[in-house]
């Protein structure tokens, strides 16, 4: 039987000592019946929300939730770009455990509504880009689950090979997995941290400025090391966003390149219809079997000639396209100037300024008087050698004063007013934007 608000509340001021509660009320938002829910008012002016699990599954979530959350370190949480509830405290309620969180305000928006464009769409994907970036510590210190891509990809083909020992799956999504199984190429890919399968209901949005924005991220009880993918199989059911979302993610993203994360995505939202037609056999619940078996076979009529594992991975032309999905990106600078920063602390601007006029003043050439034309020449300078060299660097100028910051890294503009080749003629963003390109082609094909 559901727990009362009430009875919910007194959990609280068991788990939070010394603190009053003024106002409760039942928490309905999200609510899925695995857990009996309630958002208190506490004397101090702070609310919370209590949890209470109803099923032996839903204890095994929270209790999953409880060590994620400790494992979020006042340090992580500030590489974090949203919020993460606080763990508060706990409290025995009969056989079962009360679990007390700060309340994280906002709505949540469902993954069939998403709207395309900048706003929910690209923050979601930047948020899920920074959860996956998290340090592999943060889930290996507080000993949660950690999996290879060979363990991942073992599990996927256990859970074919349950879903087809219950003669119930069609043959056309057998073969379909298995060959997704056996694709070396799909399973080629680099560890993350994950939330296992979260989905757009587990972040909360409010309008900055106008803009949805995630502000909080409220399900944690997956936290591990596995697949990046799994984090990315509601797209399947966002058909408008989903692109803006990829973009956003990539864009975002500090990992090695990943060919193939929308395709295992893909299948990952696939194998949840298998894994409740498994849900259903081990149940013998012949309802939950025969409406397993219809999303079967409509998802089978629906794929028919639609490769899981496509011969193309994502090329640089499909990721330069993504990438420029980004609402405000360019691949150059309206104006055409270039930013000439060099991005060190190992350079002082003057000096480089007066040798670029230097370089210019003799040509252009580089030459150094008395050195090897052979650029592999390595052999010592003489004193005559040295003297001469003297001689030939220019006197009429005094040096100018350095810098009060020695360490400047701002832009700095060279002496003859352009950066381009003498057979480009004279398009310095164009160069920049083919040099853009070329880095992105080595980023995906190494």
């Amino acid at each position: 039987m559901a727990r009362s608000p009430l009875t919910l509340a007194a959990s609280v001021t068991s788990a939070l000592p010394r603190t009053g509660v003024v106002g409760v009320g039942v928490l309905t938002e999200g609510a899925s019946g695995r857990y009996d829910s309630a958002v208190a008012d506490l004397d101090d002016g702070r609310r919370v929300v209590v949890r209470v699990p109803a099923d032996d599954d839903a204890a095994a979530d929270l209790a999953a939730e409880v060590r994620a959350l400790r494992a979020l370190t006042p340090g992580v949480r500030s590489l974090l770009p949203f919020h993460a509830p606080e763990l508060l405290g706990e409290a025995g309620i009969g056989d079962d455990r009360a679990v007390v969180v700060d309340f994280l305000p906002g709505y949540r928006v469902d993954a069939a509504h998403l709207p395309a464009g900048r706003g929910a769409a690209t923050s979601l994907g930047a948020a899920l880009a920074a959860v996956h970036a998290l340090p592999h510590s943060v889930v290996k210190t507080e000993g949660l689950p950690a999996r290879t891509p060979a363990q991942v990809r073992t599990d996927v083909a256990r859970i074919v090979d349950r879903a087809t020992a219950t003669r119930r799956l069609p043959k056309a999504l057998q073969d379909r997995w298995r060959l997704a199984v056996d694709a070396d190429e799909l399973w080629r890919f680099e560890s993350a941290v994950v939330l296992d399968g979260v989905g757009t209901g587990a972040f909360v949005f409010e309008d900055l400025d106008g803009v949805p924005t995630v502000t909080g991220l409220l399900d944690w009880h997956g936290l591990s090391v596995g697949d990046p993918a799994t984090d990315l199989q509601w797209l399947a059911s966002a058909p408008e966003a989903a692109a803006d979302v990829f973009a956003a993610y990539l864009a975002e993203s500090g990992r090695a390149p990943d060919a193939r994360v929308r395709e295992r995505a893909r299948l990952y939202a696939e194998l949840e219809f298998a894994k409740w037609l498994i849900h259903g056999h081990d149940e013998a619940r012949d309802d939950i079997v025969a409406d397993a078996v219809e999303l079967l076979e409509s998802l089978a009529a629906g794929v028919t000639g639609d490769a899981l594992v496509s011969d193309d991975a994502l090329d640089v032309d499909d990721a330069i396209a993504l990438l420029e999905r980004m609402p405000g990106s360019s691949t150059a600078d309206s104006s055409g100037a270039v930013d000439t920063s060099m991005q060190t602390d190992a350079y002082d601007p003057d000096e480089l300024a007066r040798w670029v006029a230097d370089e210019e003043a003799r040509g252009d050439t580089g030459a150094v008087p008395g050195a090897s034309a052979d650029p592999t020449d390595t052999q010592e300078l003489s004193a005559d050698d040295l003297a001469e060299l003297a001689s030939s660097l220019p006197h009429d100028a005094p040096a100018a004063p350095r810098a009060a910051d020695d360490l400047s890294t701002a832009p700095i503009t060279l002496p003859g007013g352009s950066l381009s080749r003498p057979d480009d003629g004279g398009d310095a963003a164009a160069d920049a934007e083919r040099a853009s390109e070329a880095a992105l082609r080595r980023w995906l094909t190494d």
